[in-house]
């Protein structure tokens, strides 16, 4: 099991993560399922198609402008407003993989037999000219049991349209046989793949099967100019109706509710042109949770991320995870126009990456200390976003 925590010991992580005073923690709740590999397959051609078409910048006012702040604090001319896409749903009939295939590993028997799935994927910003990985990690039952040294085929829905592209097969990892690739350390389980293109700009679903039983996961890409206008929110208690149902509704496995006008608050700087991220303190085990949270509960599709942890974060470190999550936002010239949150972990870490105006950081029943805005509902903005200007043509 690599590591990974007995049922009760994780179920008593669970419990106190869940007892945790909201003003205290950040969120700690869901993740999404993903592969590794015996020997990574990494495919490493450079070459790969110009990215034309989409980015764009704004000033602190949400409006388009020419320059952005990249990481350094320097700007950066980055030319004026592209045209502009709706960020796509991605839905799609799922590939033929084939049948099922024999276990490579004895003990994959054992671990699959642990419980359900909860493969999950890492999805990511990149910018035109980065390197491209797709990363996910594939695990069953309570103790989140590593798949390791088994097959899994991918396919690329590119631009989230058309038929799916065959990636071709790669092995799940085991502990340590990867280096970190974007923060992320190789426990066992996980699959690093290299795309061997370079992706076009815009939003493209990955998705991958695990070949001995056919359970899958999905992850998402979005290739984006550097100040391309973005959104990011926290979930648990600022769009969850409250903090205290992490617990109960993993246990029950109920998708969280979610607070009356945080769709139609949200669904409105998407269609003036903002892209959405969702970043949660949860444990990386309830990414999949997560994902399920946003599509049944009507809000727009992003990107999400959890901690890369078993117990997520709380207090300080929820504020070192954030902080550093909106850093490496930034070093892809990310700054997000608007964030949303409902603790004092959220509030330091929008500080910390100096997020402006003031009055775009809004934080649902709770008071911030260092300035931003507080909001009694969600049904308060709707109005005002829906009266802003876009941000791209």
């Amino acid at each position: 099991m690599q590591g990974r925590p007995s049922p009760l010991l994780w179920l008593l992580t669970s419990a106190a993560l869940a007892c945790t005073p909201p003003g205290d923690a950040g969120d700690a709740s869901d993740s999404l399922s993903t592969g590794g590999s015996d020997t990574s397959a990494t495919v490493a051609d450079d070459q790969g198609s110009t990215a034309t078409g989409m980015g764009d910048e704004t000033g602190s006012s949400g409006g388009p402008m020419d320059t952005t702040a990249g990481s350094d604090g320097d700007d950066s001319t980055t030319g004026p407003p592209l045209m502009c896409e709706p960020v796509p749903s991605c839905v799609a009939p799922l590939p033929d993989a084939g049948p099922t295939v024999s276990w490579e590993h004895f003990e994959s028997n054992l671990v699959t037999a642990s419980g359900s799935p909860r493969h999950r994927g890492r999805d990511m910003f990149y910018n035109p000219g980065d390197t491209h990985w797709i990363m996910a990690k594939f695990a069953y039952g309570p103790t989140d049991w590593d798949l390791s040294g088994e097959q899994v085929d991918m396919f690329l829905l590119r631009n989230c349209e058309g038929d799916w592209e065959p990636l071709g097969p790669i092995f799940t990892t085991f502990d340590g046989d990867h280096a970190t690739v974007e923060g992320v350390e190789d426990s066992g389980g996980w699959v690093f793949f290299q795309m061997p293109m370079e992706l076009p700009l815009g939003r493209h679903r990955i998705h991958m099967v695990v070949r001995g039983d056919d359970t899958r996961a999905d992850t998402y890409i979005e290739v984006v100019e550097p100040g391309t206008p973005i959104i990011l929110s926290d979930i648990d208690g600022t769009l969850t109706t409250s903090e205290w149902e992490r617990l109960l509704d993993y246990l029950v496995d109920n998708i969280p509710d979610i607070n009356p006008g945080a769709p139609e608050a949200l669904g409105a700087l998407v269609d003036k042109g903002y892209r959405p991220m969702y970043l949660t303190a949860r444990p990386e085990f309830l990414g999949n949770r997560t994902y399920q949270f946003v599509e049944q509960r009507g809000l727009p599709p992003g990107i999400i991320h959890t901690t890369l942890t078993a117990t997520g974060a709380l207090g300080g470190d929820a504020v070192t995870y954030k902080t550093q999550e909106l850093a490496t936002l930034a070093s892809r010239g990310l700054v997000p126009s608007w964030v949303f949150g409902n603790t004092s972990s959220d509030a330091e870490a929008y500080d910390n990456a100096g997020i402006l105006p003031l009055d775009h950081r809004i934080f649902f029943q709770y008071d911030d200390t260092f300035g931003g805005r507080r909001i009694e509902s969600y049904l308060e903005l709707v109005p005002e976003f829906e009266a802003l200007d876009p941000v791209c043509e």
